[in-house]
């Protein structure tokens, strides 16, 4: 059922992207669009102010083996995304989606088997993929 729908948002794209069609066009868009969401994200911290990132380098033991790395991990994000922030990062996201779908179309790739392909790959070398 999920591939129906990746497919159905892809078939979509096709069918509505008309002004910024060419190759170009969709990889200067994704990349306006990749920023956006960004920046919808810092404006949650510097603006809103209903994120707060407390960060700081990882003391991690040199002596310290790969399962115990998660043990250093440390949580650097308090608090919640308002409704308002929510909206606009989800609304930026969702643009991003769209210019993802569209270079896939443009390269006649599915989108569907692009995430099927990387689920297995994070799946099979899990810790060893490296993300």
């Amino acid at each position: 059922m999920k591939d129906v729908i990746y497919d159905e948002f892809q078939n979509k794209v096709d069918e509505v992207l008309i002004r910024h069609a060419n190759l170009l066009d969709i990889l200067s868009k994704m990349g306006d669009a990749a920023s956006r969401t960004n920046r919808a994200v810092v404006k949650s911290i510097t603006s809103c102010g209903c994120l707060e990132l407390n960060v700081s380098k990882s003391d991690v033991p040199d002596d310290s083996n790969y399962e115990a790395l998660k043990n250093f991990k440390s949580e650097h994000i308090n608090g919640a995304l308002c409704p308002t922030c929510r909206e606009k990062v989800e609304e930026e996201l969702g643009k991003l989606e769209f210019y993802i779908a569209a270079l896939c179309n443009s390269l006649d790739i599915n989108l569907y088997d692009v995430i099927l392909k990387e689920y297995k790959n994070i799946s099979t070398l899990g810790r060893f993929s490296l993300y």
